[in-house]
């Protein structure tokens, strides 16, 4: 097209020319506007992110001094005169070069803890465009992932483990991990929700296979395959939530929602919640959970039971809140079947760890209880539910743990007979543990579902859903039966002999106590003075 003047004459080139630079300098000037616009936010988001930078720098110094420390010490080849066993001076170096690197993990979740905690009263608010909020829930969760890393590897540095079983690369994708639930808990956009959850699903999948044994390949592929389905199926979920509202947004979807027909929004809305159903071990996307546990280390099978749940929790409610009160009923079907199916599995279960396993599923469906009650006094009870679950769950594992050593590393529940009379402070503990998983006083447990089915009957008086009582009686009919599983392993404890005798010349050392000890006192001490900690929940 040409310019023409009034006359109708050709406008000359040298003024087409002016007109188009003009038009290209207003469109670069305008871009150019744009990204400073976006880089002075970035700039001041950094403000805001100060713990997951440590973690990221964190990360790359313990993969160099991984490469630096223990890298160098080879493992002798298969064939060779030095199969026999490594040099003395060899594992005099593996073992101070270990605790160097536990040390540096140590201090790394602990920098980033302190950090968080300085984000309490500070530098709140939207980061990076709105695809983050920083507020006092996430800094909450935060800090729940924090203490459960925490445990996690003052419970993997207690417990010696062969060098070659377990080698020391789980420490930084544990932290990546770590970074990823950060991201997790702040995650107010599609885009910034499903990369977070990929970080913490592949750091996943490694941890669950780094060992070289059989077992654990195969608990990490049907980790990973059962994952990247899930993955798939979220996917897709926020392709139809970007089609019907137009944004990436959770805060500007409940206004869009409203408009479309609820069939298609139930089917965006549930395909979408996949992945955080399958990081939170509620059926149907449990499958994965027993053989992962079984298959990976326990201090890393601890964190599993805590960690993503604790951030897979934070999202779930920030999601529900743009969501439609329609989907109480089925996220309501969804608490029933996995309370139901964990205990009704966890009955015929051998291993401590796979009873577990299915223990975790049923009490994710306790943790779903509060959150279906789609009110403010439920999303505070899962919060404390959360909160109090990282001490029962990481005694129980560590106990568990401990207590295993005791019978050559066996983790078979009939092998725990005896120790009662051997072990009496660490037997004493895991009971206490035990009943708090249950749900009986005078533990944190009874006061955690307290509140979780407070809250429940609360929301059924005010809208009515059939649905909410049967949850309700149906729950508590699974404590009870929750009870044959769990007080078996006191019941071994106590009242049964050694099957054999013990063949464990590992004595509990005084670290191993003062961390079981660390873990099960709040499991009491919470049930007297429950307060401590509500108050706290109340105010974010």
């Amino acid at each position: 097209m040409r310019f023409r003047t009034q006359d109708n004459e050709p406008t000359p080139k040298p003024v087409r020319f002016f007109c188009t630079f003009t038009a290209i300098k207003i469109c670069l000037f305008v871009c150019a506007l744009q990204l400073i616009d976006q880089l002075n936010d970035s700039i001041r988001s950094l403000s805001g992110f100060w713990p997951e930078l440590a973690l990221a720098l964190a990360i790359a110094l313990i993969v160099l001094a991984d490469l630096v420390l223990i890298s160098r010490l080879k493992t002798p080849k298969a064939g060779s005169s030095a199969e026999l066993g490594p040099k003395p001076a060899d594992q005099l170096a593996y073992s101070k070069n270990r605790s160097i690197l536990y040390g540096l993990s140590l201090t790394a979740v602990v920098v980033a803890g302190a950090l968080v905690i300085g984000q309490g009263t500070n530098n709140q608010g939207f980061l990076f465009n709105a695809a983050l909020l920083l507020d006092n829930q996430a800094v909450f969760y935060k800090l729940v992932v924090t203490l459960a890393a925490f445990f996690a590897i003052l419970h993997a540095w207690t417990i010696a483990r062969p060098r070659a079983a377990w080698p020391l690369d789980w420490l930084p994708i544990l932290l990546a991990l770590v970074l990823g639930l950060y991201l997790m808990t702040m995650s107010v956009n599609l885009l910034t929700i499903y990369l977070s959850i990929e970080l913490v699903s592949i750091s996943s999948y490694l941890l669950t296979a780094l060992s070289t044994d059989r077992k654990a390949s195969e608990g990490g592929l049907k980790y990973l395959l059962f994952g990247a389905v899930s993955s798939a199926i979220m996917l897709y979920g926020m392709s139809l939530l970007y089609g019907l509202t137009g944004t990436l947004a959770l805060s500007d979807f409940a206004e869009q929602l409203a408009q479309n027909d609820s069939f298609v929004v139930y089917v965006a809305g549930f395909l979408t919640l996949a992945g955080i159903l399958f990081k939170l071990s509620l059926v149907p996307f449990h499958v994965w959970t027993p053989d992962a546990y079984e298959a990976a280390p326990t201090p890393v099978v601890a964190f599993f039971s805590v960690g993503p749940k604790a951030a897979a929790l934070l999202v779930l409610m920030r999601m529900l809140t743009a969501f439609p009160a329609s989907f109480q009923t089925p996220l309501a079907v969804v608490a029933l079947a996995s309370i139901t199916l964990g205990n009704l599995s966890a009955l015929w279960q051998t291993d401590a760890k796979r009873m577990l396993a299915y223990s975790s599923i049923a009490h994710a469906g306790f943790l779903l209880v509060g959150v279906v009650a789609f009110n403010k006094t439920g999303f505070e009870a899962a919060t404390f539910y959360v909160a109090t679950y990282v001490f029962i769950n990481m005694a129980a594992f560590l106990l568990v743990d401990l207590l295993a050593q005791q019978r050559a590393g066996s983790l078979t529940i009939q092998n725990f007979g005896g120790l009662g009379s051997s072990q009496p402070l660490l037997s004493a503990a895991l009971t206490a543990v035990m009943i708090a998983l249950t749900g009986l006083p005078p533990t944190v447990g009874f006061t955690a579902k307290l509140l979780a089915f407070s809250a429940l009957l609360e929301a059924y008086q005010s809208s009515g859903n059939p649905w909410l009582p049967a949850l309700f009686g149906i729950g508590l009919l699974n404590a009870v039966i929750s009870l044959f599983y769990y007080l078996r392993i006191p019941f071994l404890l106590y009242f049964r002999p050694a099957p054999a005798p013990d063949l464990s010349d590992t004595a509990i050392s005084r670290p191993q106590l003062i961390l079981a000890t660390l873990l099960t006192v709040p499991v009491l001490v919470l049930f007297f003075k429950p307060s401590w900690l509500l108050r706290w929940i109340e105010g974010l």
